[in-house]
C-alpha cells in the first residue's frame, strides 16, 4: 500500500479540515511524510499539550487556516483558491456525552459544516475527490447484536449519532444531485463516505474519551472511573482509518465512479472488547491492571453498549484489510503515553513506519 499512496500523495494539494484535532494531527503527518502539500482548515487546538502541537503541525503544513467550517464564505475561498487534488473533511464536534449539553452546535458543526465542504467542492472547477468522514455511530441500533453493513438503516439516539447520520444524508443528496457518478466526466468531482469509530491512540487529550481518561488518572494517581465498563466497541488504532482513507482516495483516482459510494471501516467482527478489558490491556502496560473500578451510572444519558460493523464492503472493492488486533491497537496506544524519552513526532513517526511496513 505504501508505493501506491506515496506515488498518489506526493506533490498533490490536499484540503484537510480538523487538522488541528487528534485524527486530524495524525493525518497531517502521514500526509506530510508522503510529500503532499496540505493546507489545513480547522479550530484552533484547545489546550497547549494538544497533540497539534506537540509535533509543531504548523510546520507541516503548507498553510494553517484557524477557521469554523460554519463561515461558508471562508471555507468556500480557502477550498476554491487552493484548488485541492483531494479533501479530506475530518472536522467535527465528535462527542456522544457533550453533544447532550450543546445539541444545536453539534448539528451544525456536523450538519451544516459538512454541508459547507461539499457546497465549497461544487464551487470548484477543477477535478477533486473528496473522503468526508463521520462515524460508526450513524445507524440505527437496535443492539440486536449484529454488525452493520452500509444497506442498514441510519439512525441516531443521541445528538451525536443523529447529527453524523444527518451529515450522511447530506453526502448523499449532494452527490446524487451534484456528483452523480454516472455524470463523472462532466463535473469530475468523485465524492466518498466512511464510517469509522472508537479510534485510540497516542496523543489524544480529548475530554470524555476512554483513553485519555485512563491516561489523566494515571498522570494524577488516581483510579479510572469506567461509567460503562461492559459496553462493546471496535476499538482500532488511529492508524487504522487513515490508511483507510488513504487507500479510499488513492484508488477513486481510477475507479471514481465505483467508489462514489459509503464504507464501514472496523476490525474484525470477532475482535471485539468491552470498556473493561481495554482498561485493562491499557493499564497492564504500566504495571497497574487494577486501577480502575466501575463507576455506572443509573441516571447517565444513554449511550450504545453495543456496536459492530461489517467491513466486508472495504475489502471486497479497496482490499483493505485491519492490520492490528484489538490487543495490539490498545497496546500501541499505551505504549505511546508510557514512553517518556522521545517526543511526540518521534513516537507518531516510528508507529507509522511500523504499521507501513517500514520499520
Amino acid at each position: 500500500m505504501i508505493d501506491l499512496l506515496q506515488k498518489t500523495f506526493k506533490g498533490k494539494r490536499v484540503f484537510l479540515t480538523g487538522h488541528t484535532g487528534f485524527k486530524g494531527a495524525w493525518m497531517l503527518q502521514i500526509l506530510h511524510w508522503l510529500g503532499a502539500e496540505v493546507k489545513g482548515y480547522s479550530l484552533a487546538p484547545e489546550h497547549a499539550n494538544d497533540l497539534y502541537n506537540e509535533i509543531n503541525g504548523d510546520e507541516l503544513c503548507y498553510s494553517s487556516v484557524i477557521a469554523d467550517v460554519r463561515d461558508l464564505h471562508k471555507l468556500q475561498t480557502e477550498l476554491v483558491r487552493f484548488e485541492p487534488h483531494f479533501v479530506f473533511h475530518l472536522a467535527a464536534q465528535a462527542l456522544v456525552r457533550p453533544s447532550y449539553d450543546a445539541p444545536i452546535d453539534t448539528f451544525s458543526i456536523n450538519g451544516m459544516g459538512t454541508a459547507h465542504v461539499l457546497e465549497a467542492i461544487r464551487m470548484m472547477s477543477s477535478p477533486c475527490i473528496a473522503v468526508m468522514i463521520t462515524t460508526d455511530k450513524v445507524y440505527d441500533n437496535p443492539e440486536r447484536g449484529q454488525a452493520f453493513t452500509e444497506q442498514d438503516k441510519l439512525g441516531g439516539y443521541d445528538p451525536y449519532s443523529a447529527s453524523k447520520a444527518v451529515a450522511e444524508l447530506i453526502i448523499s443528496s449532494y452527490t446524487q444531485s451534484f456528483f452523480n457518478p454516472e455524470k463523472y466526466t462532466q463535473h469530475q468531482k468523485a465524492i466518498a463516505a466512511v464510517r469509522a469509530g472508537n479510534v485510540i491512540g497516542g496523543g489524544d487529550r480529548s475530554v470524555d474519551r476512554i483513553v485519555p481518561d485512563i491516561v489523566r488518572a494515571l498522570d494524577f494517581g488516581d483510579k479510572v472511573q469506567l461509567r460503562n465498563p461492559a459496553s462493546v466497541r471496535p476499538w482500532q488504532h488511529v492508524l487504522e482509518p487513515i490508511g483507510a482513507y488513504l487507500l479510499l482516495a488513492a484508488k477513486m483516482q481510477t475507479q471514481p465512479q465505483q467508489l462514489s459510494t459509503a464504507f464501514n471501516v472496523g476490525p474484525e467482527i470477532s475482535d471485539e472488547k468491552t470498556v473493561e478489558e481495554l482498561t485493562q490491556i491499557f493499564l497492564s502496560v504500566f504495571n497497574k491492571p487494577e486501577a480502575y473500578q466501575k463507576a455506572e451510572n443509573p441516571n447517565a444519558v444513554h449511550e450504545a453498549q453495543l456496536l459492530m460493523l461489517d467491513s466486508s464492503k472495504a475489502k471486497t472493492l479497496l482490499g483493505w484489510n485491519p492490520t492490528l488486533d484489538a490487543t495490539t491497537a490498545i497496546r500501541w496506544t499505551a505504549e505511546w503515553y508510557a514512553d517518556k524519552e522521545h517526543s511526540a513526532s518521534q513516537k507518531c513517526k516510528q508507529q507509522i513506519e511500523q504499521y507501513f511496513g517500514l520499520a
